[in-house]
């Protein structure tokens, strides 16, 4: 068998789920491979990844940006993070106002912290529309809502986008998803979140149980989204029904888990909320080494190592003779 052929006939035996396991990790299976973005840098250390496109926009402002052939380094005459961020803004908006980039339209006022690793603390901040630009890490809270139902067994509320959202208007998506922006904690977040889009009460959330996170690291026009979420689960009594607070809901629906396998299988969903339903339904047992037989590749493809991605990226470029900051 030729290597061609191999490649066709691991790709004829992927099951639907890895299929689109493949799709959301687009640029981590894909994209890091081909070697065609340079490493952003602030403050000596590798935060992101900046494709072509970008780099050449970047290179039109020499005394906020230094591009190399490796990397785009911030300026280190730029000494803390709030002329960092102050100087990153200026630039953003000018972008946005000569509307370069289609991320920037969605230009929100709500920023992310940009670090390495989640631990480490922020270097800078960045409005969360031109995150994806950079690569930088995103983090966000997603509740996956359900209901153990009487008639139907395990069900799962999921929701419709508004169809005036900037990203996936009118998709389907997990019941209950926010971004981490800068000065809110996880659980803030999620209770946050929880009210504005659900009007889940402080007194459903009690039962609100951690469930780890997912990662991965997806690709599309708009640009590099390496993504962790972090998961809860919350069994919500039968009766309930949640109202949207924030306009950014066109509705929910209880589905069965069955049904919930058809929807994110389906074009109709928010491909970037699919890893948290499938990590549900991994350890609600309705996804199974008996009816998934490439399992382990699923499971790891929603636990990317994100955390130390950048930093394997450093050290490549030091055993290739380059500076980090180079």
């Amino acid at each position: 068998m030729n290597d061609s052929t191999a490649h066709a006939h691991h790709r004829r035996t992927m099951s639907k789920f890895l299929k689109l396991a493949h799709k959301f990790n687009s640029f981590y299976l894909n994209g890091l491979q081909k070697k065609e973005c340079r490493a952003f840098i602030v403050d000596g250390i590798q935060v992101g990844l900046v494709r072509s496109t970008v780099t050449i926009e970047l290179s039109r402002y020499p005394n906020v940006f230094i591009v190399n052939p490796n990397s785009v380094t911030l300026n280190p005459a730029f000494r803390d993070y709030d002329e960092r961020s102050a100087n990153i803004e200026s630039v953003l908006k000018e972008m946005k106002e000569k509307k370069l980039f289609i991320t920037l339209k969605g230009w929100r006022d709500e920023c992310y912290e940009v670090r390495t690793m989640f631990a480490d603390q922020p270097l800078l901040k960045m409005d969360r529309s031109a995150t994806c630009l950079f690569g930088i890490c995103n983090y966000g809270v997603d509740i996956n809502g359900y209901v153990n139902h009487p008639q139907k067994g395990l069900c799962i509320w999921l929701q419709q986008r508004s169809l005036t959202k900037q990203t996936w208007p009118g998709k389907w998506d997990n019941m209950v998803a926010g971004g981490l922006s800068v000065g809110n904690s996880v659980i803030h977040t999620a209770y946050k979140e929880g009210e504005e889009e659900a009007s889940l009460t402080p007194d459903l959330m009690k039962n609100l149980q951690s469930a780890g996170t997912v990662s991965f690291f997806y690709e599309s026009e708009r640009g590099l989204f390496p993504d962790t979420e972090f998961v809860f689960d919350l069994e919500l009594p039968p009766d309930f029904v949640p109202r949207n607070q924030d306009n950014e809901v066109e509705k929910f629906e209880l589905v069965t888990a069955s049904e919930t396998v058809n929807r994110i299988l389906s074009p109709d969903f928010k491909t970037t909320s699919c890893p948290v339903i499938i990590d549900f339904l991994i350890r609600h047992g309705i996804i199974n080494p008996e009816n998934e037989p490439r399992f382990p590749e699923l499971v790891e493809l929603l636990h990317v190592p994100l955390q130390s991605l950048y930093k394997k990226c450093d050290n490549l470029l030091t055993e290739n003779g380059l500076s980090k900051a180079e």
